[in-house]
């Protein structure tokens, strides 16, 4: 991935963790995703004072870019969490992340400061995982060609 291209996802990361709603974790995340056309789309944690109600910097990301439309293949996710420890994607936005990727997604994460922590494939960090594509009967497959 071209550097301008990490560098920008990493702004738009930094920029929404800003924004994220973290009153009672006080633990801000953002993220940032670009698709295969080129889009950008980005989210943040959203908390609730019903702890399981609270919404993830990813999906944020990802339901923006459901929502505009267009391309719906994750190239890279950026996630950029607070402190210095790599802050990875839950199994949850694992999960969520899968749904729109392809074998060569790249997951990313940055510091507070937007140094790079980590960078591998989703596949890296979500083996033998389940998709779109266990879905598929023979009928659905055969109807297809």
């Amino acid at each position: 991935m071209d550097e301008a291209v990490i560098g920008k996802l990493t702004q738009h990361a930094l920029a929404a963790r800003n924004n994220a709603y973290a009153p009672y974790s006080h633990f801000q995340v953002g993220a940032a995703l670009i698709t295969d056309d080129g889009q950008v789309f980005s989210g943040c944690n959203v908390e609730n004072a019903a702890y399981p109600e609270g919404v993830c910097a990813e999906a944020g990301a990802i339901s923006a870019m459901v929502s505009a439309g267009g391309s719906r293949v994750i190239e890279t996710i950026t996630i950029a969490g607070k402190g210095l420890i790599p802050c990875l994607p839950c199994g949850g936005c694992r999960q969520k992340i899968r749904e729109f990727a392809t074998e060569r997604t790249c997951v990313l994460v940055v510091d507070e400061n937007g140094e790079q922590l980590f960078k591998d494939s989703l596949h890296s960090i979500l083996p033998f995982s389940f998709g779109p594509e266990n879905l598929e009967t023979s009928n659905q497959k055969e109807q297809a060609e």
